[in-house]
């Protein structure tokens, strides 16, 4: 399929460059909290799921739960440094700019919540590219890895899973991305092309600016 009917994008990694930085920040908030966790586990554990859902995890690890304001405290300092860091993602703003000129039909399907999402569009600029299509993983029961998102996606455009075209940057994007039945063009940007093929990744890429040729344009 080298024209999709839908192409469907992650938001942090894929639109905009807030991995990195979200990443630094919850592995430092996993720490204090005592589990001590590297960015790079943060990475490879937490990338791409809800913080809901990874808040379980930690306290799987750390045999108590987490206070109840840890997720508070996490998107509190996220914004911070958001504020003054967050930048698009190189190639980001002209694929989907090249998208609308050819009428192509486009969304964000991320696993942040929709005050996450609107933060982080408004502040790179990305924002009225988008108008209403934004999904975000807390309109769904399940979240990434879980089909759920990209199917509710494809739904909301009525276009059949098999004519979609997903962007992801991490391992659970793929999966959930592959779970749905739809091709999936990996973002080799924290995660490693290998981890993101292993996932289930149909490509990859070491930058947006080589998306468009895989999209046939």
């Amino acid at each position: 399929m080298s024209h999709p009917r839908l192409v469907i994008f992650d938001n942090d990694g894929v639109l905009v460059d807030s991995e990195r930085i979200s990443n630094v920040v919850f592995a430092a908030l996993i720490t204090e909290h005592g589990l001590p966790t590297t960015f790079e586990e943060s990475v490879a554990l937490y990338m791409g799921k809800r913080t809901s859902d990874c808040v379980g995890l930690i306290e799987a690890s750390l045999g108590r739960a987490l206070p109840p304001d840890f997720v508070h405290q996490y998107e509190r300092r996220c914004e911070t440094v958001l504020r003054r860091e967050l930048a698009p993602v190189d190639g980001a703003r002209e694929l989907v700019e090249a998208l609308r000129t050819r009428g192509s039909d486009y969304c964000i399907a991320s696993s942040g919540t929709p005050d996450e999402i609107a933060l982080r569009l408004n502040l790179t600029g990305l924002a009225s590219l988008f108008d209403a299509n934004v999904y975000s993983a807390s309109m769904v029961e399940r979240g990434k890895p879980a089909p759920d998102l990209f199917l509710h996606a494809a739904a909301s455009h009525a276009v059949e899973a098999s004519d979609c075209v997903v962007i992801e940057d991490s391992t659970a994007g793929v999966t959930a991305a592959r779970a749905a039945g739809m091709r999936v063009i990996g973002h080799a940007a924290l995660a490693s092309a290998e981890r993101l093929r292993d996932a289930g990744a149909d490509e990859v890429v070491t930058t947006m600016r080589d998306v468009p040729s895989l999209l046939g344009f």
